[in-house]
């Protein structure tokens, strides 16, 4: 039996948004789903406690920064992620390739993978499809995903078709790594920059390896809304019904509900806790800076009727700014502790919206009322 599997439960009937459950070794877990990012095995300021009362079904962590720090021989000796990091819920755990790519001047690609210098000590590292894949069968997460080069946005279709191809053949690497691997399952990244004929041929390649979830990575990386939401719904339609569907690194409202109005069941981003290590709070209406001077005397809640740890426990809008101003931890973890509720919640309102037929009417309410700025 796959490792990995989903249930579709229902599907939109004027959209393409879907709800459905996600089966994996570590438990199952109702989508569209966001995941919180735990990059270095924890969700920075979280308790793994917490996010399992907030909602958490699954999380992220990180290949390129764990086979860093602390090492992979490590993790495997404490018994893999899931015991190093005390959570028993499932965990995805990204490839490394992304943050590589990221790197810029201190990498070189090559057909054979990717050599870069570690940000933590300048030393010289290497990454390659097998690599990658032999950490994170080190590391035991439930849903692995292949190495691939993130396209930068813009980018020129020679460079573009030229890297996609290079994404295809370490896929198929990844694969042939992992066949030996028990109790997990590997997705598929399908690549193409901005190109509707590479997006199309890779959707194709990737697709025809039968594997258990396909993801939908170099969206989200710098080019305008329009233009992604054209590709993504391109994309989205060459990938199977029956098999989950990732966007990788979303994690805004709005972008979070294209995604699910396009047939997207999986996101993940760093943005919920990286703003509210900044100060700022999400809300159905839009994003409050906290440490602006309107709060000062704000003995309200961050919002009426949240059901976070932050607001069902009175911690006002003026308390919380003299936590931010003063660079006081608790102050962060408040806000982080309401931005992980709050995206959980959406999502939940989103499946509902969509098992009860009503998700264009809830996408239209939202979008008349969320201010971005």
């Amino acid at each position: 039996m796959a490792a990995i599997t989903y249930e579709l439960i229902r599907k939109d009937e004027t959209t393409g948004a879907r709800a459905g459950v996600i089966h994996t070794p570590h438990g199952s877990f109702p989508t569209p789903i966001f995941m919180p990012v735990g990059t270095q095995a924890t969700v920075k300021g979280v308790s793994p406690d917490e996010l399992r009362e907030l909602g958490a079904g699954i999380i992220l962590s990180n290949t390129y920064h764990l086979f860093l720090r602390p090492g992979m021989e490590l993790v495997r000796e404490a018994g893999g992620l899931h015991r190093f990091m005390h959570w028993d819920g499932a965990i995805l755990t990204d490839s490394g390739g992304f943050q590589v790519f990221s790197l810029g001047d201190l990498r070189k690609i090559t057909e054979e993978g990717a050599t870069f210098r570690s940000h933590i000590d300048g030393s010289k590292k290497f990454l390659s499809p097998e690599v990658s894949m032999e950490v994170q069968k080190a590391l035991g997460s439930d849903i692995v995903m292949a190495f691939d080069e993130c396209i930068p946005y813009p980018a020129d279709h020679t460079y573009a078709k030229a890297s996609t191809e290079r994404t295809q053949r370490w896929l198929v690497r990844c694969r042939d790594a992992m066949a030996d691997a028990e109790g997990q399952g590997l997705f598929g990244i399908v690549q193409g920059g901005m190109y509707r004929d590479l997006r199309a041929w890779h959707a194709a390649e990737v697709t025809a390896l039968e594997l258990p979830g396909y993801a939908i990575g170099g969206l989200s990386v710098g080019e305008p809304h329009e233009l992604m939401e054209e590709i993504l719904s391109y994309t989205v339609e060459l990938l199977p019904a029956n098999k989950p569907r990732y966007l990788m690194g979303v994690g805004t409202p709005d972008y979070l509900l294209t995604g699910v109005r396009h047939g997207i069941d999986m996101f993940d981003c760093v943005f919920p806790t990286r703003v509210a290590r900044n100060g700022m709070a999400m809300t159905w209406t839009g994003r409050l800076v906290m440490k602006n001077a309107v709060h000062t005397h704000d003995h309200t809640v961050i919002e009426e009727g949240c059901g976070c740890y932050t607001c069902r426990n009175g911690y006002t809008r003026a308390y919380i700014r003299h936590l931010v101003r003063a660079e006081e931890i608790f102050g962060l973890r408040l806000l982080t502790l309401h931005n992980l509720y709050f995206l959980q919640e959406f999502m939940r309102r989103m499946r509902a919206a969509i098992i009860a037929g009503t998700f264009s009417a809830f996408y239209q309410d939202f979008m008349n009322h969320y201010h971005k700025k």
